[in-house]
């Protein structure tokens, strides 16, 4: 049982918090003059840079996550299921290091992500129930099957929509810092709210270097692990304890309905949707802009806007969430339409 949150916890948290933030920071500096020499990201036909430009950054939020949750358990802050979760994400992020250096095989990348999705959900109990709509949904068998894919989309996802300057960090970030926020005000005695924010905290440090214009791409390394993490805060609590899955939907809504979408239109047009490409909602949204920096802004200020508030109502009433979920996709689906998301173009 957690104990109860005082002063003196809150003094510690933020302390913790600002050395990951300083040490996510640090990190991106020396992992960039690491990378210029070894992992340059050279632009192609499906590039939305035109320089080059090292990648790999996001070994620091992953090092400086992985350090934040260590003190934090070792402190009695948060409960060893992180450290679950964490093994997982390690593995996760290991490979998508050893990627950003020379590609590894596909079939070889799935499996790690579906050992480490396997692990995580088993950390968790299996996932034989969901809360859903303020109710609990019996899954059975077809629980850990269902959460094991959830976390293998979340997870490449996340890896799809990082094509242009700070717009994964910036959605970590503000994913992360909103599920905090809800955390804390609606469920603190789980401290679960401290996990949330030692990613947000970590993004953000990493986010200085990725800022439009980058000085240094976050690469496979960093998006699967951002991914990976959280899918598994969303499941984990969907499955009791936390915020509900729905809420975690509702606050990722921009990453999941461009994705989505685009690849369902890729299918459906016949297009080889296994392919890199350039279409987007968000690649083309930054060719009508002129610029990464006017795209990423406007994907924070969704979800500031749109997306939290909706996300809060959903937290305050589960009995709404699907309904709720619905509202917050529908103007998201309709933009992407309207951008040509999935065309080719």
């Amino acid at each position: 049982m957690p104990l109860p949150i005082t002063l003196m916890h809150f003094w510690n948290a933020g302390a913790l918090l600002a050395a990951v933030f300083a040490l996510s920071f640090l990190i991106t500096g020396r992992v960039r003059r690491y990378a210029q020499g070894r992992l340059l990201d050279v632009p192609n036909d499906r590039s939305s840079h035109q320089a080059p430009t090292p990648r790999g950054g996001g070994l620091a939020i992953v090092l400086a996550f992985a350090l934040g949750l260590l003190v934090s358990s070792a402190a009695g802050w948060l409960s060893g299921q992180s450290l679950a979760f964490l093994t997982g994400g390690l593995m996760v992020a290991a490979v998508g290091f050893w990627d950003d250096h020379g590609h590894v095989p596909a079939r070889w990348r799935m499996l790690a992500h579906v050992l480490a999705a396997v692990l995580a959900v088993y950390g968790m109990g299996g996932m034989a129930v969901l809360w859903v709509n303020g109710q609990t949904v019996a899954l059975g068998w077809a629980g850990p099957v269902l959460a094991v894919v959830f976390i293998a989309w979340m997870l490449n996802l996340f890896n799809f929509m990082d094509g242009i300057d700070g717009i994964a960090a910036g959605e970590a970030l503000s994913v992360a810092a909103s599920a905090a926020g809800l955390s804390l005000w609606f469920q603190p005695d789980t401290r679960l709210w401290l996990a949330y924010a030692l990613l947000a905290m970590a993004a953000s440090g990493f986010l200085l270097w990725n800022w439009p214009p980058a000085r240094i791409f976050m690469g496979d390394v960093g998006s699967g692990f951002l991914g990976f993490m959280l899918g598994v805060f969303a499941l984990a609590g969907g499955a009791g304890g936390g915020l509900s899955l729905v809420v975690w939907l509702i606050l990722t809504g921009v990453f999941v309905v461009d994705a989505s979408f685009t690849l369902a239109i890729r299918m459906i047009s016949g297009q080889r949707w296994y392919e890199a490409h350039r279409s987007h909602a968000y690649q083309k949204a930054s060719r009508v802009l002129g610029g990464h920096k006017p795209v990423t802004l406007r994907v924070l200020l969704i979800n500031g806007v749109w997306l939290l508030p909706l996300a809060a109502l959903a937290a305050a009433r589960p009995e709404l969430e699907l309904g709720v979920l619905l509202l917050a996709y529908l103007p998201l689906l309709i933009l992407a339409a309207c951008l040509g998301a999935g065309r080719a173009s």
